[in-house]
């Protein structure tokens, strides 16, 4: 009976443990029918009933949460983040304008080393 009992204590205090963790680190948005700090208090001071509360009502079980890819378009019209610079139009347009300076640059270098051909031999 000891050895249940210990058991039963360790898996209870697992869980316990687990589920204090989860709502500190559940967004605020995600909580489910109470606020953040009313699940935090909840899972704190009432250690058996509190944790099978947040995960009956309060846990969000949407699987959109456990996903890392992003949707194409939001709902809300917040804008996409490109992981690779290759997909960032922003980014290449600027690398194109940079490129096209120096090569214009290079270009008038060019001109003048031809117009003055003494400046680059020693006098």
């Amino acid at each position: 009976m000891l050895l249940f009992d210990g058991a039963g204590g360790l898996v209870f205090l697992a869980l316990w443990i687990f589920c204090f963790i989860d709502v500190l680190t559940t967004p605020e948005a995600a909580c489910r029918s109470l606020p953040k700090l009313a699940w935090v208090f909840i899972v704190l001071l009432l250690p058996l009933i509190g944790p099978i509360a947040w995960l009956v009502a309060g846990h969000p079980w949407d699987r959109t949460r456990l996903t890392t890819k992003q949707p194409a378009s939001r709902a809300d019209g917040a804008r996409r983040v490109p992981t690779n610079p290759d997909d960032d139009e922003e980014f290449l347009a600027g690398l194109r304008l940079r490129a096209e300076e120096q090569r214009r640059r290079a270009r008038e270098q060019d001109e003048r080393d031809a117009r003055d051909p003494s400046d680059g031999e020693p006098g």
